[in-house]
């Protein structure tokens, strides 16, 4: 049976970041928000803006990403999955529907998010859309220790690109970070309470060059108490 009134649904997805500029909707450009607002508009008929947790950069993949959607007239979760569904590219793929109170909110109430960033030692044919494969040999154990460092409550201006919004804070609480070697990858995994435009990649780049021993543990830590242009040029 239909749900007459106005609902808000809470979507979990995944989505391959490949041939996209990014989650957030951009003039001329593809994104992954703009492609969801596109097919919930078509099957609702109506027209309905989708807000996600995080904003991710281009060409950057999610499994577990969070949005909202509110609608005038709803309909089944799971009809609302599948229906979204057929209309996505196939790199788009709605896991989950759950309807929500209409206060929930994707960004506000997400108290964590995490990001893996994966290092290979090897070449892959069919891991490169989502591994970065470094031909230099790493020391994995320095990558470890300088990873350390970003845990807590830090200023990253100096691994912030803020071409977007230059009076935007760059303060951030990384919550828990770690690297770990499984076979030939090394996984760097950070959780936190937001993250900056390209500040992931940046620091994955910054602890690969530990790892090759261009860059030292005390490189790092003055990455984080002054502004330094090293990380972008990584």
């Amino acid at each position: 049976m239909a749900i007459t009134a106005a609902v808000k649904y809470k979507l979990t997805l995944e989505y391959d970041g490949t041939g996209y500029r990014g989650w957030q909707t951009q003039q001329n450009a593809r994104s992954v928000q703009g492609t969801l607002i596109q097919a919930a508009s078509e099957f609702f008929g109506q027209d309905v803006d989708v807000q996600g947790a995080g904003r991710t950069d281009a060409g950057v993949h999610a499994l577990g990403q969070v949005a909202h959607l509110t609608v005038k007239n709803g309909q089944q979760p799971r009809k609302i999955r599948e229906g979204l569904n057929d209309l996505l590219p196939a790199g788009i793929n709605i896991l989950k529907v759950a309807q929500v109170t209409a206060d929930f909110h994707a960004r506000h109430d997400a108290v964590a998010r995490v990001y893996i960033y994966v290092v290979s030692r090897v070449r892959t044919a069919f891991g490169k859309r989502y591994v970065w494969w470094v031909k230099d040999a790493l020391n994995a154990v320095k990558m470890k220790d300088a990873c350390q460092l970003f845990q807590g409550f830090h200023d990253f201006a100096s691994f912030a690109d803020r071409r977007l919004d230059k009076n935007a804070s760059t303060k951030v609480q990384i919550d828990s970070i770690s690297t770990e070697e499984i076979g030939d990858l090394i996984v760097f995994r950070v959780a936190g309470s937001h993250f900056l435009w390209k500040m992931v990649r940046r620091m994955a780049g910054v602890l690969v060059e530990v790892g090759r021993g261009n860059l030292t543990k005390g490189d790092v830590e003055a990455m984080l108490t002054s502004i330094s242009e090293a990380p972008a040029r990584l």
